[in-house]
């Protein structure tokens, strides 16, 4: 009995089975964290891309704040001609919901918002990184002193449009069990306005 307790002892049959059992997690954890780091640098690359996409689209397509492209300096105290003073455009702001005059400006015209200008934006954006939402994209219409009063081809100030990208949700396969993701930084990409008309790209 104890020659046949001694030899189960020294027996290293099974060991080689049982370091591997205690290696595999440590493996998994190592392949997939590699695989999560590809698919993040993706994600990152994709979601700044449509943001350089998106502001492409806005510049070259209607206006979010449609009031912006009729409304005429000329005919409301502004001499024909003149370059449009950034006083009498502050810069405009458009989310998913409304448009806003930027704070501490006053802006003459309307902030209707054209709904359709602003899906098409997102939806444009989406066709390269598809967990882009409405709720993650911002629309900024800066002043560029770029325009003048009156003019007859289209609106009458040409605003530095910049498509901001933000809380956009990275889903790591390591973290699904524990319920946590990360959200990637806020990208942004600046242009000036090209003639602001249309429904897509020319």
């Amino acid at each position: 009995m104890r020659g046949a307790l001694r030899a189960f002892w020294r027996d290293r049959a099974g060991a080689s089975a049982a370091e591997f059992a205690m290696v595999l997690p440590l493996l998994l954890l190592f392949i997939f964290g590699a695989i999560d780091v590809g698919r993040l640098m993706w994600t990152w690359n994709e979601a700044e891309k449509a943001t350089q996409m998106g502001v492409r689209f806005a510049v070259a397509t209607d206006l979010v704040p449609s009031d912006l492209a009729t409304y005429s300096y000329a005919a409301n105290g502004v001499p024909q001609g003149d370059p449009v003073p950034e006083s009498a455009f502050p810069g405009v702001s458009c989310d998913s919901a409304t448009c806003a005059c930027k704070s501490g400006g006053s802006c003459p015209f309307g902030m209707t918002r054209n709904g359709d200008a602003f899906n098409r934006l997102v939806a444009r954006m989406a066709q390269l990184e598809p967990d882009i939402k409405a709720a993650n994209v911002t629309v900024d219409y800066g002043y560029s002193g770029l325009g003048y009063a009156g003019d007859p081809n289209g609106p009458d100030v040409s605003p530095l449009v910049t498509v901001n990208l933000r809380n956009v949700v990275f889903q790591p396969i390591t973290l699904l069990l524990f319920g946590a993701s990360i959200t990637l930084p806020s990208f942004s990409a600046t242009l000036s306005l090209e003639d602001g008309a249309g429904t897509d790209l020319n």
